[in-house]
Order: C-alpha cells, then structure tokens, then sequence
C-alpha cells in the first residue's frame, strides 16, 4: 500500500504474531494441563497406588490446576485489554481486536476446560 512504510508494516507484523500466539496459548495449557494429570495419575497409580499416593497424588493434581488456571487467567486479562471494549465511535473491529477478541473467548474456555479435567481428583479416592 503506498501510505505504510516498511516500519509500520513491520510493527503491524509484530502485533499480529503476538495476538496469533494470545490465541494458542489458553488451549495449549489446558492440553498440557490435561495430559499431566491423565498420565501423570496413570504412571503414579500404576507405580505407588497405596492411599498415601493419592493423597500426594490429589495435591500434585492441585497445584498444576492452579498454576493453569494462573496462566489462563493472565492470557484472558490481556486478551481483553486487546480487545476490551473502546470508546470509539466506529463499531468496526480491526484485526488486532479481533484476534484479542477470539483469545479471550479460547481463554474462557480453556479455563473451564482446565476445572473439569481437575474435577475426578476431587473425588477419587484410591488407585482401584
């Protein structure tokens, strides 16, 4: 286009990897989130399965909830500061918002996603 200069391109460039990575990064955590405890209680059960194990078991299960959960939370806040609703008098939405509009929504989910995959460590309360 001839009113951009290579450096406002290269910024444009920049904001849009950035929001391209907002956007991969909530469902990431929760498929991390949910292969560590699926497998993690898998290879523990299978190796200890005595009641303290699953004491050990549901407080190791805890905390990765929790510090996914952190995350995801974060990735969503700055999400919504990309998108969040502007005083602007146009109501079209440009790209940058767009793609922060789509990680907040991919956050959200991914945080709920990330709570019922913690759910059955609630619950269990041997390795049988």
């Amino acid at each position: 286009m001839p009113g951009i200069s290579h450096r406002q391109d290269e910024e444009e460039f920049r904001g849009a990897t950035g929001s391209l990575f907002r956007i991969a990064l909530a469902p990431t955590v929760w498929a991390f989130h949910f292969v560590f405890c699926y497998a993690g209680a898998a290879v523990w059960c299978a190796k200890v399965g005595t009641e303290d194990g699953v004491t050990f078991l549901r407080l190791s299960i805890l905390g990765l909830t929790l510090l996914a959960l952190a995350v995801i939370a974060w990735q969503g806040w700055q999400s919504y500061r990309q998108w969040g609703p502007h005083d602007h008098d146009d109501h079209v939405e440009g790209p940058h918002r767009f793609l922060g509009h789509a990680a907040l929504l991919l956050s959200i989910i991914s945080f709920v996603g990330v709570v019922y995959v913690a759910l059955p460590a609630f619950f269990i309360t041997s390795c049988l």
